[in-house]
């Protein structure tokens, strides 16, 4: 059913939202959003934590990955509304001050990008990659990396950068 406002002119109905309470990067936020709000679109347009992109907005190039309580997901399939009281990670929330995350150090030393737009997502996804332990072999991490698509073909490095990291270098 439409609303009808006291001028007499009919408009869409409101959308229902909801209030959310969730950590990014180790910092409380409640806020009330659309319920259909995907949390890149949180992320990126509320909060202007713009690091994490938006490719496809389709799930298929991770180009959004961020960790959700330290697992990855691709944050323009997820609802804002689903990470009630989760802790998120995004790409601007790894490094220590100035001192980089050990992978981001290692995608500067080991040049794995060029562009830099799938960047943050290839980092995010490679951090969850290590922690979930699946670094064994150039092959393993490819696999396991395979979400993430890179236009300008810095997988050889892309792998380089995640097995240095895993190994402590």
């Amino acid at each position: 059913m439409l609303a009808v406002s006291s001028s007499g002119d009919e408009s869409a109905p409101a959308a229902p939202s909801s209030d959310v309470s969730l950590t990014i990067n180790g910092e409380r936020h409640v806020l009330t959003v659309d319920n259909r709000t995907s949390l890149l679109d949180l992320l990126r347009e509320r909060l202007g934590l713009t690091g994490t992109k938006k490719g496809c907005d389709q799930g298929a190039c991770g180009a959004c990955t961020v960790l959700v309580d330290d697992k990855r997901v691709n944050a323009c399939l997820t609802l804002a509304v689903r990470c009630e009281s989760s802790a998120v990670t995004t790409i601007e929330g790894l490094a220590d001050g100035d001192r980089l995350h050990p992978l981001q150090k290692a995608f500067v030393e080991r040049d794995a990008f060029q562009c830099g737009y799938c960047t943050p997502g290839q980092i995010m996804s490679g951090v969850g990659c290590i922690s979930e332990g699946h670094t064994g072999s150039r092959e393993e991490i490819r696999e396991w990396m395979s979400g993430n698509i890179c236009r300008c073909g810095c997988y050889v490095n892309i792998v380089s950068a995640v097995r240095d990291a895993a190994d402590g270098r």
